[in-house]
């Protein structure tokens, strides 16, 4: 939701979301639930073909649908956030006979509907809705609202929004001249109810409450307390918010009702990918934080609390994202002449953080324009990609990233590697790697993965063919010691410059290469609890070998938190030189570095042997010692 009025029509910018309190199991009928795509205005019956012939098979969770409800109808792609009547699902998009066929055909596809829902306010001005009903502002006439359903008339200022502002205002007053119902009032709040649980009854999965941050937290947890909690598939409602962060705003009081969009996301990934004031990829772990340890310097909220997105909708139109279908004049476009877009997404599905979210709209080249009247599939039914829909969530270097997603959950980051400051490399435990090159210049490295030997489909450019004997694209071979080297060109060329790895797209019968029966590295585990970490403070283990960083604090293998608070376990798993004494100790970095006292030993460090080829060995180094 936009914090700024727009010229001389309202209209309402609006974040993607999608999730609720926590991640439930996924059913047994549908897709895991680790990827959504927003898809943006497509209308129910092509939203319903494209469940069929690709989500679905694709392995996509959800589809997050435009507000359904009747409203304005301006010829602008702002109006769905305009509503007249909550009681009508007859919409742009379609009708309420199509809403419910297009959720039994994505359902029966394994895929889930979210809505968004619009529920802050109403349309401004005067005129009939997409079902033919009126409304009135100036008199506060609109079906089943009347003017003492409306809070008293006066507009959010700039100023509200800032140091010191006026939080009352934000969620009292008319954001951009639009209505602002009284979602505290019982009779408005048994409105609301009526029509979520209308939204359930139909099959939906999960709500995304638009303008959340216009409302107070207590009265959206008041109108969910009386919303079925169950869906017809027998998962748990998921529930996001929009709340987008302010100097006032303390997103933490909307966690009790569901998730949040996360902008700080996509504000990061813009900052990092396009290089601005300083930032840049390698910088992630910094800004973002780190498994279990998330905040970072940009003060991300936890991850199970978090929906993100390179882009939405809003995001793509006031700049403050990385875009792909803005050719607007004038305006950067992050996939002419770079493929920082890709790259991004292909980060956003490799990183574990949050509840990944995919865009999917129409190219525009004015601000207004309304979404294309042509179906985004040809006379045979074939999809016209990249033409006026642009039908991201089929770009295959992304697409592909969706089982990606789904094969690493639950993995941690390890062996996180830098070339220059815009190349970055992590694995994802033993599931998947990832390399991505934002250089200019080309990356011509070997990365240590925790990989099984074998030949794996670069899935940034393909997958397993049908017999699972060969790759449709490129391939890279990981050694009996879990090394690859891999020559990544640099960002500016067609090819985009990433490297995806994962257990699900190996080669049948494919062995190691480059290491035969002599191995160079063995993993070791190092675990340690007990640090009485602060907040901004993370755990390295640093030592006497370059993959330790050879006694330099913040060269030293970044450790994992295994939960929440200031002493629970931190571990890492770090490839070292076979049969080989090492010493090492941990350390807390942070501002300063906060370094181990002695330990028991002739050296003071804390000392072990590395196993020989073949082998492994887990160090839990008991208490942090102060």
């Amino acid at each position: 939701m936009t914090q700024t009025k727009l010229r001389n029509i309202p209209r309402i910018l609006c974040a993607a979301g999608l999730l609720g309190a926590a991640m439930a199991p996924a059913h047994a009928a549908l897709n895991p639930a680790d990827t959504s795509v927003q898809m943006f205005r497509w209308k129910w019956n092509d939203i319903a073909k494209e469940c069929t012939s690709f989500l679905g098979p694709q392995g996509f969770g959800a589809v997050q649908v435009s507000p359904p409800t009747a409203a304005a109808s301006l010829g602008t792609w702002w109006d769905v956030y305009q509503p007249v009547n909550f009681n009508s699902l007859k919409s742009n998009m379609g009708t309420e006979a199509e809403f419910k066929a297009m959720v039994n055909t994505c359902h029966a596809a394994k895929v889930r509907i979210y809505v968004d829902v619009v529920v802050n306010h109403v349309a401004a001005g005067a005129g009939t809705a997409t079902d033919g009903s009126t409304w009135n502002s100036s008199s506060l006439t609109y079906p089943f609202f009347s003017a003492s359903d409306f809070h008293p008339a006066c507009d959010i200022a700039g100023g509200d929004y800032g140091y010191p502002g006026n939080r009352n205002n934000v969620m009292v007053c008319r954001l951009s001249g639009l209505p602002d119902l009284k979602t505290e009032g019982s009779y408005v709040q048994g409105q609301v109810k009526t029509y979520l649980n209308k939204l359930v009854a139909l099959g939906v999965d999960g709500l995304r409450f638009d303008a959340a941050k216009h409302m107070q937290p207590a009265d959206i947890q008041a109108i969910m307390s009386g919303v079925t909690s169950t869906t017809t598939s027998g998962e748990p409602l998921w529930v996001t918010q929009e709340v987008i962060p302010d100097s006032n705003v303390v997103r933490s009081t909307y966690f009790a009702a569901g998730t949040l969009n996360e902008f700080q996301y996509s504000y990061a990934l813009k900052a990092m990918f396009r290089n601005e004031n300083g930032a840049s990829l390698s910088q992630v772990r910094t800004i973002m934080g780190t498994p279990g340890n998330w905040g970072g310097t940009w003060g991300f909220i936890p991850s199970d609390k978090a929906t993100v997105f390179v882009n939405n909708w809003d995001t793509e139109r006031n700049g403050s994202s990385l875009v792909a279908s803005n050719y607007v004049a004038g305006s950067i476009n992050d996939t002419q002449g770079t493929k920082r877009y890709d790259l991004a997404n292909i980060f956003m599905l490799a990183w574990p953080y949050g509840a990944a979210q995919l865009h999917s709209g129409f190219r525009f080249t004015s601000y207004d324009q309304a979404p294309p009247s042509a179906s985004p599939f040809d006379a045979n039914g074939n999809p016209v990609i990249n033409q006026q829909w642009d039908f991201i969530h089929r770009w295959s270097d992304i697409a592909n990233m969706v089982a990606f997603r789904a094969v690493t959950r639950g993995q941690g980051i390890d062996n996180f590697t830098t070339g220059t400051a815009n190349q970055v490399a992590f694995a994802r435990g033993a599931k998947g790697y990832v390399a991505i090159n934002n250089d200019s210049a080309p990356w011509n490295v070997s990365l240590q993965t925790q990989l099984p030997a074998g030949t794996y489909c670069n899935v940034v450019q393909g997958q397993l063919n049908g017999t699972a004997s060969a790759c449709t694209g490129g391939s890279v071979t990981v050694a009996s010691n879990g090394v690859i080297s891999v020559s990544i060109p640099g960002n500016g060329g067609s090819t985009v410059p990433a490297v995806a790895l994962h257990v699900n797209q190996k080669i049948a019968g494919s062995g190691g290469g480059g290491g035969g029966g002599t191995c160079t590295t063995v993993p070791v585990t190092f675990r340690v609890a007990n640090a009485n970490t602060a907040f901004g403070q993370n755990l390295n283990v640093v030592g006497n070998q370059a993959a330790l960083g050879n006694w330099t604090p913040g060269a030293g293998t970044q450790m994992t938190i295994e939960g929440s608070g200031a002493n629970v376990p931190w571990s890492s798993t770090v490839q070292l030189p076979p049969a080989t004494a090492i010493q090492y100790k941990f350390v807390k970095v942070g501002a300063s570095a906060v370094w181990e006292s002695n330990q028991g030993t002739a050296s003071g460090n804390r000392e072990a042997t590395t196993p020989g080829c073949g082998g492994s060995l887990t160090l839990d180094g008991g208490s942090f010692r102060n």
